[in-house]
């Protein structure tokens, strides 16, 4: 990567383009705009009911079969879909309606809901019927997740992409954190069996809304008259040969393939996996109630988050897209990371924990908003699709490099290791940009 094509390419968009420079961005600019508060609401809630499905399903699962392995097979298989997936999702939205790829998504969703529901109901669940409801249920969030991204882009267009990223990965994360609370109180109200079929409803808004949303290049090409209709590519869905094509199409971007590498090792070597291990790290850190200690890690990171979200948005200067910026603060993560992995203080590692939540949706939203940017439009699926390969598909293998290498050492150490590994990937990265 030449110092040159970096710096030009992480140059501001206007400044590229030699137009004037554009005006200063409004605080939640994204939210004026007609369309995305019906998007931001509806991607809202159903991370809520993704997550509220999570609390369920694996609570009866759990009960029933007592199994690590299937709980292990759970964790790979939300994730395994996005590696494998992801592109060809992404092609699709390339030739196809995004529109009905994300209801789609959202009727797999409904249908893995009712499936658990029924088995709950009949009390037939077996081990291969948890496996497919899973596998499903994973490959839902494909066609949802990659074909939001590419409906996001021509709901807001580029000038007020940043805004609508950083609220859309906000609405993520509210989703995250209110959802295991909403499923827990429904759980404990009317049990798992009638939360999981009401869970089910929780998908409705989106897939009404979209019937006849104005949004897409279909949308554009049925208002516009079949002339309109020549600017969709033809290109036909290959699978992995879409995958090592979008691959060399994003060699020649240094600014994207330098986003989807960070988004990659930030993947592969952390991901969510220091979640999974927090009860670990409540009781190590000798707090008198590991329980009340493990609710408020977990508050502190979503909190974080949401505090990053609110000020990025409220800058009067506008949150920076540019990519030693989206570097920066993923150094930034993997230092608070690392230090609270080390720590033995409960009040430290409380705040250390809030300031990765603040460094991590700030990196990973300037991240993805300068790959919205800079993908073409006409493989602009593809390009999300690998971002997304990226950035959810390698956490299949995240909890090797933090869990598998914690059973030797400990989690504290593995965490540690593992974000020092992340921070040295991004600093060579920031190196070549400079």
């Amino acid at each position: 990567m030449s110092e040159a094509g970096f710096a030009r390419t992480s140059a501001p968009l206007s400044a590229r383009n030699g137009t004037v420079s554009e005006p200063r961005p409004r605080a939640f600019e994204a939210l004026r705009l007609p369309g995305f508060p019906v998007f931001v609401t509806t991607f809202m809630l159903t991370m809520m009911a993704d997550n509220i499905e999570h609390v369920m399903s694996y609570w009866v699962v759990f009960q029933k079969f007592r199994s690590p392995a299937l709980a292990g097979f759970a964790v790979i298989s939300h994730w395994l879909p996005y590696l494998l997936f992801s592109v060809p999702v992404g092609a699709l939205n390339d030739r196809l309606d995004s529109r009905r790829l994300i209801q789609l998504g959202a009727v797999l969703f409904m249908a893995v809901s009712l499936g658990w529901g029924f088995l709950f109901l009949t009390d037939s669940l077996e081990v291969w019927h948890a496996m497919l409801l899973l596998v499903t249920h994973g490959c839902a969030g494909v066609f949802w997740i990659t074909s939001s991204q590419v409906l996001l882009y021509d709901i807001v267009g580029p000038a007020s992409l940043p805004s609508a990223v950083r609220l859309n990965a906000t609405a993520r994360y509210l989703g995250v954190l209110v959802g295991p609370g909403v499923g827990s109180l429904v759980m404990r109200t009317i049990g798992p069996t009638y939360g999981i079929l009401l869970n089910a409803s929780f998908y409705l808004p989106l897939i009404v809304w979209l019937v006849r949303a104005p949004y897409g290049r279909a949308a554009r090409a049925g208002l516009a008259g079949s002339s309109s209709v020549t600017e969709r590519p033809r290109r036909a869905v290959t699978g992995l040969e879409d995958i090592i094509e979008t691959a060399r199409e994003v060699r020649h971007m240094p600014l994207v393939l330098a986003m989807v590498v960070l988004a990659g090792a930030a993947s592969f070597f952390v991901g969510n996996s220091y979640q999974a291990q927090m009860p670990g790290f409540a009781a190590d850190l000798g707090h008198a109630d590991p329980g009340a200690a493990y609710t408020v890690l977990l508050a502190a990171d979503a909190a974080g988050a949401l505090l990053a979200g609110v000020l990025l948005e409220t800058r009067r200067s506008g949150a920076p897209t540019r990519g030693r910026a989206a570097l920066v603060l993923a150094i930034l993560w993997a230092v608070s990371l690392g230090a609270f992995g080390l720590t033995r203080t409960y009040p430290l590692a409380v705040v250390l924990l809030f300031a990765a939540g603040f460094f991590e949706l700030s990196f990973s939203s300037t991240a993805q908003t300068i790959v919205q940017i800079h993908a073409p439009n006409a493989s602009r699926g593809r390009v999300l699709g690998l971002f997304n390969m990226a950035s959810a598909g390698l956490r299949t293998f995240s909890g090797v490099t933090v869990g598998l290498v914690g059973s030797f050492a400990t989690v504290h150490t593995s965490l540690a290791l593992s974000a020092a590994a992340f921070a040295i990937v991004a600093g060579v990265l920031f190196l070549r940009a400079t």
